[in-house]
C-alpha cells in the first residue's frame, strides 16, 4: 500500500467537512485509480455548504419541546435537517432542547426563542407540556413546526382552546375522552402484535392549492410515514369551521396530513417526518421556510 493511501480522519466540528478533508489528501484521487473511473470529482455547492455552517451570518435560536431531551441524539434528524437548511441560509439553528414533563414552566422557558419544534413521540407523559409550548406559539405568533405526534397535539390544542372542546385527547392518551379529535386509524382497532404493524413508508399527498404548504411543497409530494393514530374526521368539518386549515390529505381525502393556520407567520403540522429526507444539498423545504419565518422573529 502506497504511504499516500494512509488517509487521517480527524475529530472536526462538523461531519459535513470529512468530505474536503479527504478530497485534499487525494481520496478521491485514489479512488478513481482504483476503480478505474474517469474524470474529475466535483464537490459543487459542498465547500460553501460547509463554509456557512463553521461561520454562519448569524444564529437563530430554536425550541425542540420532547420528553426524550436528556438524550439529543433522540432528535438527531430533526438536528440535522435544521443545519441543512440554516447551511442554505447561511444561519446557525442554536438548539435548546426543553424538557415538558413540568407544563407549568414552559411558558416561561420559551422566552427569547425565535421558532418552535414539537417532534414525534408515543404516550402520555409530557403531552400537556407540549400542548402548552404549542398554545404559547399559536398565540404568540411564534414560528411553529408539528411533526407527526406533534401535529396530533396541536389539533388538540386548537380543539380545546379555540373550538371549546374542553377535555379534547388522543385516544392514545385517554381512551374515554368525551372528545376523541385523535383516533386509531382505520384497521389498527384489532392489532395486538405491534411490531411493524403502522402506517409506515413513503405515501402520497395531496396538497391545497393557495395555501402555505402548495407554496413550500407544491400539489403533490410523497414523505415517509410511521403512525398508528391519525386526526378523527368526525372533527375536521369542526376545526376547519373555526379556522383550521387541513391543507395535506391522502390523495382519496380520508387522513389528514399537513395542518396549517394561514393567518400565523409560519404554523405548520406534519403528519409525515419530514426530517427524514432531508440532506445538506437538498434540505426540505419545510425546514428552509421555517428557518426563514423563524428569521423574521429576531
Amino acid at each position: 500500500m502506497p504511504i499516500r493511501a494512509v488517509i487521517s480522519n480527524p475529530n472536526i466540528a462538523t461531519v459535513y467537512e470529512l468530505p474536503l478533508i479527504f478530497k485534499q489528501q487525494g481520496l478521491d484521487s485514489l479512488i478513481r485509480q482504483k476503480l478505474e473511473l474517469e474524470g474529475q470529482s466535483d464537490m459543487g455547492v459542498w465547500p460553501q455548504l460547509v463554509h456557512n455552517i463553521l461561520q454562519p451570518n448569524s444564529t437563530l435560536k430554536i425550541a425542540i419541546c420532547g420528553k426524550y431531551t436528556a438524550l439529543h441524539d433522540a432528535y438527531i434528524s430533526i438536528s440535522e435537517a435544521l443545519i441543512h437548511a440554516g447551511a442554505h441560509l447561511n444561519v446557525k439553528p442554536e438548539i435548546s432542547f426543553i424538557e415538558t414533563t413540568k407544563p407549568q414552566e414552559i411558558v416561561s422557558q420559551l422566552n427569547g426563542f425565535s421558532g418552535l419544534i414539537i417532534p414525534g413521540g408515543f404516550g402520555e407523559r409530557g403531552t400537556e407540556g407540549k400542548i402548552a409550548a404549542i398554545k404559547y406559539a399559536r398565540e404568540h405568533k411564534l414560528p411553529f413546526l408539528g411533526l407527526c405526534y406533534g401535529m396530533q397535539l396541536a389539533v388538540i390544542e386548537y380543539a380545546r382552546n379555540v373550538c371549546g372542546l374542553d377535555g379534547a385527547n388522543s385516544t392514545e392518551i385517554n381512551e374515554s375522552t368525551q372528545h376523541p379529535v385523535i383516533c386509531l386509524l382505520p384497521g389498527q382497532h384489532n392489532i395486538t402484535k405491534k411490531g411493524a404493524s403502522m402506517r409506515l413508508g413513503a405515501q402520497e399527498i395531496l396538497i391545497k392549492p393557495s395555501t402555505q404548504a402548495e407554496r413550500i411543497l407544491g400539489r403533490s409530494i410523497k414523505r415517509r410515514f410511521r403512525h398508528r393514530f391519525e386526526v378523527n374526521p368526525e372533527y375536521v368539518e369542526m376545526l376547519e369551521t373555526k379556522g383550521l386549515v387541513f391543507s395535506g390529505t391522502t390523495p382519496d381525502k380520508s387522513i389528514m396530513q399537513i395542518m396549517e393556520l394561514p393567518d400565523h407567520p409560519f404554523y405548520i403540522g406534519t403528519q409525515f417526518h419530514p426530517e427524514l429526507t432531508s440532506k445538506l444539498e437538498h434540505p426540505e423545504a419545510l425546514f428552509v421556510e421555517f428557518l426563514k419565518a423563524s428569521r423574521k422573529q429576531t
